[in-house]
């Protein structure tokens, strides 16, 4: 699976193997950001497990604060979550990927850029709007009752 090259970021494929859970495959990378790679905004079909390598990178992750973690230091993003790094070192960043992701599917899909990554107050409006069991209140109309609407004597 070719995947789509953004400039500033280089990705080496170390490994891919099937799982033994059936539909399944592990997938790690080694994912080098370059200072001048433009914020990287995506999801994938899997859990992503990261250790940062070497320098700083910054992720933000729908309903979580924006966290710099630094060489040693470890994340995991969890299946299709939007999400966003960025290198805020001088130098280059590198950090090992590792997804456990469905067989067969792109490991990255950008997420476009009209698709923002939500606060969580933002994201408690956009759930309270969209559940459905609530539906908005219609004024009901009365109406003159018909003859079958009349109780019968």
């Amino acid at each position: 699976m070719a995947e789509q090259q953004v400039p500033g970021i280089k990705r080496t494929n170390l490994q891919r193997h099937d799982l033994s859970v059936p539909g399944r495959e592990v997938v790690q990378l080694r994912v080098d950001i370059d200072p001048s790679a433009p914020l990287l905004k995506g999801t994938h079909p899997g859990e992503e497990i990261i250790y940062v390598l070497e320098g700083a990178v910054e992720y933000q992750i729908e309903d979580k604060p924006t966290k710099v973690y630094n060489a040693g230091e470890a994340l995991t993003v969890p299946a299709g979550v939007i999400h966003a790094v960025r290198n805020v070192g001088s130098g280059n960043a590198a950090e090992l990927a590792t997804y456990v992701v469905e067989k067969g599917k792109p490991l990255l899909t950008p997420a476009e850029e009209r698709q923002p990554l939500h606060l969580p107050a933002q994201r408690q409006r956009q759930r309270r709007r969209t559940v459905p069991h609530r539906r908005p209140r219609r004024a009901r109309r009365k109406e003159a009752p018909t003859t079958t609407d009349r109780p019968t004597e």
